[in-house]
């Protein structure tokens, strides 16, 4: 009995990881973030924020946005960007769509 409720355990929590796990790792924004006038469609990932003038990012997607204060969105988060807010960073050089 009590190799059944350990293999009943392992299993459901394999199933509960899984189900966690996967729509996070296929999930995309859907809509569209402006970078420096850029628009990316649905977009997924790490974009770098230009060097030279002052960034600006327009989020127009259903999911709040990361700016992060170092490149290939690494180091801290400096601001959250919400759904239909336009953000200047200051000394971030990284947006971050989780």
């Amino acid at each position: 009995m009590k190799r059944r409720t350990a293999t009943v355990l392992g299993a459901w929590l394999t199933a509960a990881a899984l189900a966690v796990a996967v729509p996070n790792s296929a999930y995309a924004a859907h809509g569209v973030l402006i970078i420096d006038g850029s628009a990316h469609q649905d977009p997924s990932g790490c974009y770098t924020l230009g060097d030279f003038v002052r960034p600006v990012v327009t989020n127009l997607t259903d999911s709040v946005i990361q700016v992060r204060s170092g490149t290939d969105c690494s180091g801290g988060v400096e601001a959250l960007v919400v759904p239909g807010q336009i953000y200047a960073p200051v000394s971030g050089r990284s947006v971050l769509v989780p």
